[in-house]
Parts: structure tokens; C-alpha cells; sequence
């Protein structure tokens, strides 16, 4: 946490024993090793299809660029003092007492000098930067998301950031942000599609156009006499994402298939359909054995709200029986003394 405002240059120790830097140059070493300036992070949306096709977005942003004026000086003439504050070094250490015999240092970037270590003359500012060494300067970028880039990749520009005095310019980097798509899922280089069937199509067969993210027409159709289960999955190959970096080699298209059963069926329907399906299996029960069995009603459930409610009710029952034990437990022990 530092004992105090002053330097802390790993050679001043030497430049106070001999007057100069051990390895040359006859004077303390602050200043010449350049620190690195902060990323500038961007989230970047992107729709499912400007990761399919590629695609190329311009973006217009201010950052902060030396001053042309004062070549980052910040004053007329060039000079700069010290700073009062700091004594030169940009720090400050504060004191703060957390109890008896107990102090705590912290040290902060100079408020006077914002870290410098050096002020500048009302009278000699540069006019342009008035004093602060950078001015603003708005730039666009133009932004190349290729082809089967993935959601939270990222786009670098280097050293395209704000630029500071004596500091490494860092760079501004963009982060994709997939969109949701209303019609395809994806899951690294496939694509994912629901698709509902009638009981009809499901049984006898089915043609749809399904429109790609490149604007393709795709023909899905069953081949003859071919029956949809609920829930089945079929493939297309080559119909995926691109894959990054290798446009022309691309994952599987999957359709997820759902059957969407009619509600009811009138009794000449039911006979038509028992008429071509296969038959049912047959099970003799005799009069006798109708008589011993006992009618039931089927109605419909949600099993997982019913799940859900059956969880709610057995955490309620273990707390009010946790709770009457503990209660019979006080009332045995006040009746003992």
C-alpha cells in the first residue's frame, strides 16, 4: 500500500547512492516504460442470418487522439512543473483509521493532476487541447462478421482505443450478441427446426417449402408410404451453419417433428379409420368379468403442474410436522419442571 507520496522508481535507490541510473542515461528511469491503455469493449447484435450470409456493418465512434497542436504536451511551449500535490509522483496515499492503533494506507491516482505527475501554466495551455493533451475525434469502423462466427466471439481492432501521453494505445474490441431467431435454433454449426404435422400428413405423408436464412427455398417432403412418429427428428446434411473460417463445409439442418392430433372423431370416422389401420387388438372379457370390474373416469392433467403442486404440498406437511414436534417438545419439558 506504499508508506508515503513519494517515487517509487525501482532505480531511484540507485540514482541516490550514485547520482544515476545503473544502466545509463544518467537520471531515474520514470516515465520511459510505457504503460498499456484500457480496451474499449462494444457489444455488437447480430441476427441469425449476418452470421449465416456475412455481412459488413459501419460504426461511428468518438475516441479521445493526442492533440496535433501540442504533440500531447498540453502546453504552448512544451514545459510542465511538477505537480504541488503529489510531488511528481501522480500518487496520492490517504490514512484512514479503522480503530485503536490501527491505520490504514490507501493510495489513489492525484486529483490535481489525474495521475500525471505534472501541472500545466493557466497562461501557457495549448489553445486547441486547453491543457488536457488529447482532443476528441469521431471515427467509423467498418465491422466484418464472416461467415459462422458464434454468439460472444470477438472482433479486434488494434489500437484503435483512446489514445493517452507516454501509453500504448489498447484497443476496442466487439463482442457478437446473437439475436433470437422467430424460425431456427442454433446449437454450435447446426440449425434446429420445429415443424407440426396433421394426424393426416403424419400418416399419409407431407411436402412443405421451408425458407432457408439465405433466402433458399427448401422442399421437405416423406418418401411414399413413409409414417411421422410425435417427436421424431430427421436430418438434412449440409444445411447447417457455415463453419468459421471454412465457409463452403457447413453442420445438419435437424426438423423436429410434433403431431397435432384431431380432438375428437365422430363414430363414421372411427369406423373408416378401423377400416384401413390395423386392427385392434381383441380382448374377450365375458359378462362375467365386466360385471366384477369397477367403472373409472379418465379426465385430462398437466403431470407437471401436478408434479410441481404434489412438491409444494409434501414441503408444507414436512414443515408443520418439523413444527409440532418442536412445539410438543417445548410443552413435555415445561410440564417436567
Amino acid at each position: 500500500m506504499g508508506g508515503g507520496g513519494g517515487a517509487h522508481d525501482p532505480f531511484d535507490i540507485f540514482q541516490s547512492f550514485f547520482g544515476g541510473n545503473p544502466f545509463g542515461g544518467g537520471g531515474s528511469s520514470r516515465g520511459r516504460r510505457q504503460r498499456r491503455g484500457e480496451d474499449v469493449i462494444h457489444p455488437l447484435k447480430v441476427s441469425l442470418e449476418d452470421l449465416y450470409n456475412g455481412t459488413s456493418k459501419k460504426l461511428s465512434l468518438s475516441r479521445n487522439i493526442i492533440c496535433s497542436k501540442c504533440k500531447g504536451k498540453g502546453s504552448k511551449s512544451g514545459a510542465s512543473m511538477k505537480c504541488s500535490g503529489c510531488q511528481g509522483s501522480g500518487m496520492k496515499v490517504s490514512i484512514r483509521h479503522l480503530g485503536p492503533s490501527m491505520i490504514q494506507q490507501m493510495q489513489h491516482p492525484c486529483n490535481d493532476c489525474k495521475g500525471t505527475g505534472e501541472t500545466i501554466n493557466d497562461k501557457d495551455r495549448c489553445p486547441q487541447c486547453k491543457g488536457e493533451k488529447v482532443v476528441q475525434e469521431k471515427k467509423v469502423l467498418e465491422v466484418n462478421v464472416e461467415k459462422g462466427m458464434q454468439n460472444g466471439q470477438k472482433i479486434t481492432f488494434p489500437g484503435e482505443a483512446d489514445e493517452a501521453p507516454d501509453t500504448v494505445t489498447g484497443d476496442i474490441v466487439f463482442v457478437l450478441q446473437q439475436k433470437d431467431h422467430p424460425k431456427f435454433k442454433r446449437k454450435g454449426d447446426d440449425l434446429f427446426v420445429e415443424h407440426t404435422l396433421t394426424l393426416t400428413e403424419a400418416l399419409c405423408g407431407f411436402q412443405f417449402i421451408l425458407t432457408h436464412l439465405d433466402g433458399r427455398q427448401l422442399l421437405i417432403k416423406t418418401h411414399p408410404g413413409e409414417v411421422v412418429k410425435p417427436d421424431q427428428c430427421k436430418a438434412i446434411n449440409d444445411e447447417g451453419m457455415p463453419m468459421y473460417q471454412r465457409p463452403f463445409m457447413r453442420g445438419k439442418l435437424y426438423i423436429h417433428f410434433t403431431v397435432d392430433f384431431p380432438d375428437s372423431l365422430a363414430p363414421e370416422q372411427c369406423k373408416a379409420l378401423e377400416a384401413v389401420l390395423p386392427s385392434r387388438a381383441s380382448v374377450q372379457l365375458t359378462d362375467m368379468e365386466l360385471d366384477e370390474c369397477e367403472e373409472t373416469t379418465l379426465y385430462d392433467v398437466n403431470i407437471e403442474e401436478e408434479m410441481r403442486r404434489k412438491q409444494a404440498q409434501a414441503a408444507q406437511e414436512a414443515y408443520e410436522e418439523d413444527d409440532d414436534m418442536h412445539g410438543g417438545a417445548q410443552r413435555v419439558q415445561c410440564a417436567q419442571q
